[in-house]
């Protein structure tokens, strides 16, 4: 069996450069400058920005304001909780916040919000996924894989996006 091949490309941003991670089945991570994950290639991967074109493509779009949602094959790894949760986060619309509460009934674990928080912190594609639209249930910003700064920056872009639309 072939072990599946590894692409990234490391692009520039408004909240900082971003590194894309694809297999051949989608995307499988967006690492910030400030995020845990090293921000530097494995031995192995292979730099492919023609591989990782779309997302580049979307990612620009939506740094423009003129993409409010990600149309992207992801393949994300995780555990069948976190991954629930990383789906609920995908039905927040743009411009709109909620609390790790919320998330935590919508998938139907009312008692778990502090886990809905950490499977929110270890979204591997921060931005198309959108963590940054869940706060703190008094509205505080929480953390945040690319910094609270990248956090606030977010939301404020989609807010002055969603205000013209």
């Amino acid at each position: 069996m072939i072990a599946n091949r590894i692409y990234y490309d490391i692009i520039p941003s408004p909240i900082g450069p971003m590194m894309l991670v694809a297999d051949d089945n989608g995307l499988r991570e967006l690492r910030f400058e400030l995020d845990s994950r090293p921000q530097t290639p494995l031995a192995g991967w292979l730099h492919a920005p023609d591989k990782l074109a779309r997302v580049r493509t979307q990612l620009a779009e939506y740094f423009a304001g003129e993409r409010m949602e990600f149309d992207l094959l992801l393949n994300m790894l995780g555990t069948d909780f976190q991954k629930d949760v990383w789906q609920a986060l995908l039905t927040i619309p743009y411009g709109v916040t909620a609390s790790y509460g919320e998330i935590s009934q919508q998938i139907n674990r009312p008692k778990a919000s502090r886990a809905v928080g950490a499977a929110n912190g270890r979204n591997p594609v921060p931005v198309i996924v959108p963590c940054h639209r869940v706060i703190g249930s008094n509205g505080s910003l929480t953390g945040f894989g690319g910094g609270l700064a990248a956090k606030q920056w977010l939301l404020a872009h989609e807010s002055r996006g969603f205000a013209l639309r």
